[in-house]
């Protein structure tokens, strides 16, 4: 039960920024740092070919495409987003608007068809919103660093915006003003990437840290469940709703989905201790004891099944631990190793190699078609079906 390569798509000079699938049709829209905006149909040699060949005045950093309207917001790393309509045809792009959006490079963009409002945020550290009838500039809100994770709650009009500090910022947005709900943080690595379950009510964040977090909110008890998958930067989120599966993908070249229909606990917290919590012996800054009882000190690790804080001998084997997000073997103190059952290690995901580092992913759940482009400059398409069903 493996992806299946289906195409790959290949031309660009410099590295293919944000990609999309155009849904109806055997066609990909593709934004790149070369300055081009590229709309790829498939042929009849089964090649996919540019039917549109825009250049831009500057790098195309990020895009967004809302297929009802066929309207491609394109940001612009002179901060600039540009608004095109595309021709039903896919053979022709219209220039509608330009916003001078942020100071400094545009880094993601939504389009919320409900509020006739493009969202953004930029390397100048602000959020922003605009009317995307009028063009004009709604309200915007500074982040604590350049934000790299972009949602939008219809019902609820929050926005939920992870920057590089590893923070996440919730705002409720009005016409024109916001107000701060909340922050979180769990990342000891900047936010790379979110992903919102309307449904469910729950907010993915991939990080630097090579870890994704699963926020609770709809649940009101302040869960928040960590994911280990990835040997590298977590780049890109996606949610298949129908089958309750998350797809992360990493700079690690791997393509990995989680299932999330499994009752899954959070991690504990890490105790404190100045000396090991299953034999008693002394931490290495714990000096008095070591005095008074003769004996050196020892290194502090910590079981990720309890938390404790334990010495290397009370914890010298590992194991995946699956239900709290572990998939890769993690150190347990002894006691929580003879614990775990062959059950509680069954994986809850499954990994597959994409083959390049992936910058973005686009998934088209009604195809179960997965879309990776990557640092090589080329965008590959994969059947998910036998994985994501």
């Amino acid at each position: 039960r493996k992806p299946l390569l289906l195409n790959k798509v290949e031309g660009s000079q410099e590295v293919v920024n944000m990609a999309a699938i155009v849904p109806k049709e055997d066609g990909v829209i593709s934004v790149s740092e070369d300055r081009t905006v590229r709309v790829w149909l498939k042929r009849d040699s089964g090649q996919y070919w540019p039917s549109i060949y825009h250049a831009m005045p500057s790098p195309c950093s990020c895009m967004s495409f809302n297929p009802e309207t066929r309207r491609l917001s394109i940001g612009l790393d002179n901060g600039t987003i540009s608004e095109f309509i595309l021709s039903e045809d896919y053979n022709k792009m219209t220039l509608v608007k330009s916003y001078q959006a942020h100071q400094s490079r545009v880094i993601m963009i939504l389009f919320v068809l409900e509020m006739e409002w493009v969202l953004s945020t930029g390397q100048d550290k602000h959020f922003t919103w605009h009317c995307s009838e009028s063009g004009q500039r709604l309200g915007g809100y500074r982040t604590s660093a350049g934000a790299c994770g972009l949602q939008f709650d219809v019902e609820t009009r929050h926005v939920f915006v992870g920057d590089h500090s590893g923070q996440v910022t919730i705002l409720k947005l009005e016409q024109e003003s916001c107000s701060l709900v909340t922050t979180f943080k769990g990342h000891t690595g900047g936010v790379t990437a979110l992903c919102w379950d309307p449904i469910q009510r729950v907010l993915f964040s991939g990080s630097s840290d090579h870890s994704i977090i699963m926020w609770d909110i709809g649940g009101r008890k302040g869960t928040a469940i960590e994911l280990q998958g990835h040997n590298d930067k977590v780049q890109s989120l996606s949610y298949a709703h129908h089958t309750r599966q998350l797809i992360s993908c990493g700079a690690d070249g791997g393509i990995v989905v989680w299932n999330m229909d499994v009752e899954r606990q959070e991690t504990p917290e890490w105790l404190d201790s100045d000396s090991c919590q299953k034999c008693d012996q002394p931490f290495f800054w714990n000096f008095k004891q070591m005095w008074d009882s003769k004996k050196i000190g020892l290194r502090q690790h910590h079981c990720r099944k309890c938390g404790k804080a334990v010495c290397g001998k009370c914890s010298s084997k590992r194991s995946s631990i699956p239900l709290m997000g572990f998939e890769f073997e993690v150190r347990v103190c002894d006691s929580c190793h003879e614990s775990i059952t062959d059950e509680e290690r069954a994986p809850t995901a499954t990994f597959h190699d994409s083959k390049h580092n992936i910058v973005h992913v686009h998934f088209d759940a009604t195809r179960g078609w997965l879309l990776t482009s990557g640092t090589d400059k080329v965008i590959k398409l994969w059947d998910m079906t036998p994985v994501v069903s």
